[in-house]
């Protein structure tokens, strides 16, 4: 199936009416299925779905390292994942379009927070903004991006959905499924930063998020209590950066 589809529409404009055709992004829904069980329904793109659902799993704190992940397999509009050491977890089903968590886990995020051990040169971080800009996008008009983007700059991972939140679990299971080092990354997204965006890199280990878009108020506070550095405002020339900016070195 492909990413975007062409509908036909009419323009209005003062002047009068007009026929047109408008590149739409295309959405489909999976089901999320972990040793048997359904999890959720994911709201997504018609890409990358058992990387998305490995990225799920990490960045909502139920698998942390790639040995968790047994087995995963793609078949009629559902993932399945065999995951180890997952026997006890309380499930409630939803019909997931913006990033609601799908695992009720009795373990807080209170105890987690990130190592100031990886630094990120300023220059990079903003040599890094030209890898947010999408052809689909630019069409569209519907999509977010996610990147994950090491310490030289060095593009690693790259996805796109119609939800930020989506984007973002793509580009963590890329990685997760590649036995890539994520505590040497920084996520580069496109979407705003409420908390449960900033706990989504929080949980897969990545020490800074860098977005062109705004922080949230409950995005900062979680930033700050995880020890992780959040970046916003993003674009050529400049960042605003709320929490740890001793990650980042000019």
């Amino acid at each position: 199936m492909e990413t975007v589809k062409e509908y036909t529409s009419v323009k209005i404009t003062r002047a009068g009416k007009e026929d047109a055709i408008d590149p739409v992004m295309v959405e489909q829904t999976i089901d999320l299925i972990i040793n048997g069980t359904k999890l959720s329904s994911i709201v997504t793109t018609p890409d990358l779905h058992k990387e998305l659902a490995v990225g799920y799993m990490v960045t909502e704190g139920a698998v942390k390292d790639r040995r968790d992940i047994e087995e995963v397999m793609e078949k009629d509009g559902k993932v399945f994942l065999k995951v180890r050491s997952f026997e006890h977890f309380d499930l409630w089903y939803e019909l997931r379009s913006s990033g609601c968590i799908g695992v009720n886990w009795e373990k807080r995020d209170e105890d987690v927070s990130v190592p100031v051990s990886q630094t990120f040169p300023a220059r990079v971080i903003l040599d890094s903004l030209k890898y947010l800009f999408s052809e689909i996008q630019d069409r569209t008009r519907g999509a977010h991006s996610a990147c994950l983007i090491d310490a030289e700059g060095r593009l690693r991972y790259q996805a796109l959905d119609i939800g930020r939140h989506n984007a973002i679990d793509k580009v963590v299971g890329m990685a997760l499924l590649n036995g890539d080092d994520l505590s040497k990354m920084f996520l580069l997204s496109s979407g705003r930063q409420p908390a449960g965006m900033v706990m989504k890199a929080v949980r897969a280990g990545i020490p800074l998020i860098v977005s062109k878009a705004a922080p949230i108020s409950s995005g900062i506070e979680s930033a700050r209590r995880a020890n992780v550095t959040l970046a916003c405002f993003a674009d050529r020339e400049k960042v605003k950066v709320f929490s740890v900016a001793e990650r980042i070195v000019v």
